[in-house]
């Protein structure tokens, strides 16, 4: 068995359902310290609620250092009914050449491939100008509010270099390596309460029904083009989640509906922005309203630099694809590293199974990936060499 399937093994076996980190952050840096990584604990949030963060950094002392940041979680989110699964969820287990477990696509087998590939980098380059630092937290399946969010601003605060960032969110479709994320769209939720007059449905010239007069405005809403998004990114969606309104009579008209309604936007856009547009339907229509809004995450876009093209060559040596730039998907904790790291794209394995009954992973997809991410590390360095050459023979 593979050191990265031992360590995938490992991980798995713990369960640490959000905030829980079940101890894995610790065998981690157990595992990293020999490798001179200085290992940080940033926990954060209430007692209640307590979570685990871990920086560790491994410096060069290289005055034209880079650092690259290999960034995951390892929480997961619950199991589900125990009864539907196939084999225990937290014991690792193998059917049909793929390794079953809650955690074992999201993301844990990529926490075990970023550590493997760390230690054959290492082991072959013992002096490099290139910086490694891993940023894990135990709260990216939750709120997400004293994870990855309160590490990063901490870690501006005092100024620590970070020039690039992999996340091991399984982003593949096919096979590993097939495609990559270099941005995430933007989420903002909000929440529309509509007021009107309850009473009986015979009399409705004594009441004032909120659900008729918000259906024309809601309809307007629907069907804006906000934008045509870009290269990069897909058009501007907005769409109605829920809406509840009525007492549950057939004889009431109600006093008020509630519309919960989400954007995914692109760069093209602005959360705020968004609800300048969204404010001027509304009141165009005279409704009376009370409008409240939740920004989960702003966009962030990675365009093809150093990070994208070592990251394709790495793909291309190991595994022959062409890999594909995505933006697709949902939010991850890349929105939050973007903020304070200027290159941050997303690699891992296939994510058919991610949070389901049987999450699994295909044994086949696990060397190639840990083979990519220390390709990607042999490139970087590869270019810090190059350029440090180009910089002495110019002095």
């Amino acid at each position: 068995m593979s050191r990265t399937l031992q360590l995938a093994e490992q991980l798995i076996s713990r369960p640490s359902i959000t905030p829980e980190d079940a101890g894995c952050l610790e065998m981690l840096a157990e595992r990293l310290a020999p490798l001179g990584f200085a290992c940080e604990r940033m926990d954060g949030g209430p007692d209640s609620f307590r979570v685990h963060n871990l920086w560790a950094v491994r410096r060069s002392g290289h005055p034209a250092a880079k650092t690259l940041i290999f960034a995951g979680h390892t929480d997961v989110v619950p199991t589900g009914p125990v009864e539907q699964w196939g084999s225990p969820p937290f014991t690792p287990s193998y059917r049909d050449g793929k390794l079953f477990g809650r955690g074992a696509s999201d993301m844990k087998t990529s926490i075990a491939a970023f550590v493997v590939a760390v230690e054959e980098f290492l082991a072959q380059q013992t002096d490099t100008p290139l910086d490694i630092a891993f940023l894990l937290t135990s709260d990216e399946e939750g709120p997400g509010h004293d994870g990855t969010k309160i590490v990063c601003q901490a870690l501006h605060a005092r100024g620590e270099p970070m020039d690039w960032c992999i996340v091991g969110e399984p982003t593949a479709v096919q096979q590993t390596g097939d495609m990559i994320k270099n941005g995430r769209r933007g989420s903002l939720s909000g929440r529309l309460t509509v007021e009107g007059i309850q009473g009986h449905i015979a009399y409705p010239q004594l009441a004032r029904n909120p659900i008729h007069q918000a259906l024309p405005a809601l309809a307007e809403l629907a069907s804006i083009e906000w934008d045509q998004g870009n290269a990069f990114f897909p058009a501007t969606s907005w769409q109605i989640s829920n809406m509840h309104g009525g007492t549950g009579a057939s004889n009431v008209i109600p006093g008020e509906v509630v519309i919960d309604f989400n954007f995914r936007y692109s760069t093209e856009n602005t959360a705020e922005s968004l609800k300048q547009r969204v404010k001027s339907v509304l009141d165009r229509h005279a409704l009376e309203y009370d409008l409240t809004w939740s920004l989960s995450g702003e966009p962030f876009l990675t365009t093809p630099g150093d990070l994208v093209h070592a990251t394709q060559q790495a793909i291309r040596a190991e595994t022959g694809l062409e890999t594909e730039l995505s933006t697709s998907g949902g939010t991850s904790d890349g929105r939050f590293i973007a903020k304070v790291c200027p290159q941050v794209i997303e690699l891992g394995p296939p994510n058919a199974t991610i949070h389901k009954i049987d999450e699994h992973i295909v044994v086949a997809d696990v060397e190639p990936l840990k083979n990519i991410y220390r390709r990607v590390l042999e490139n970087l360095h590869a270019q810090l060499q190059s350029a440090a050459a180009v910089q002495g023979a110019a002095a």
